[in-house]
């Protein structure tokens, strides 16, 4: 029976998540309010603003439900905003910035510049059968700090030095870029998600 992964739909890259989710053999499903919890195997956070979905999560009553339900298993992937939403501590944040503390990871938000610094860097995701994937980075945060439990699998250069791009700790993972955006047509890092980390 195939998965069926959700994607919060309040603000973001939804559509290109829902076909990266349908491309990757699973059932795309949105979620925007706290009964689309419960029929879903796994979620997706989009990129996006991540102050603001933080605030749409309160508004439409989901950001408990959704701590619940990560705290009962439920498979969660963020991606560029999505993972600044899953960190335990976001650093460059807004003072109202909330997260849903998650994963044991430290965050820092706009890490590699603006929008007019958005880059794009190969990586080798080969160790999770995913090839080598042009990333695509839009305003995007690293990974300045992790635990012991949590597994770098892709990590980038910068002027100040090695940061972790995609991680897993458990049924979480985190990514700083935008898999949904990819030069041909297949989406390694989903499927990962899909068979891996949610299975």
């Amino acid at each position: 029976m195939k998965k069926r992964v959700g994607v919060l739909a309040l603000q973001g890259d939804v559509r290109e998540h829902c076909y990266a989710i349908q491309k990757s053999g699973a059932l795309d499903s949105l979620v925007r309010r706290p009964d689309d919890l419960k029929s879903i195997d796994a979620l997706i956070l989009p990129g996006g603003e991540s102050t603001t979905i933080g605030k749409l999560l309160h508004i439409f009553s989901l950001f408990e439900p959704l701590k619940e339900a990560i705290k009962a298993g439920l498979p969660v992937f963020g991606t560029c905003a999505g993972m600044i939403l899953l960190a335990k501590e976001i650093l460059d944040g807004s003072s109202d910035q909330d997260s849903l503390a998650a994963m044991d990871i430290t965050v820092r938000r706009n890490a590699f510049g603006r929008q007019v610094d958005s880059f794009e860097s190969e990586l080798d995701l080969r160790s999770i059968e995913a090839g080598l994937v042009t990333a695509i980075f839009i305003r995007a945060p690293w990974i300045e700090k992790y635990s012991a439990d949590v597994e770098v699998i892709a990590s980038v250069q910068s002027s100040s030095g090695t940061h972790p791009v995609l991680a897993r700790q458990g049924r979480l993972l985190a990514a700083s870029f935008h898999p949904e955006i990819v030069l041909g047509d297949r989406y390694g890092v989903h499927e990962y998600f899909i068979n891996k980390v949610a299975s």
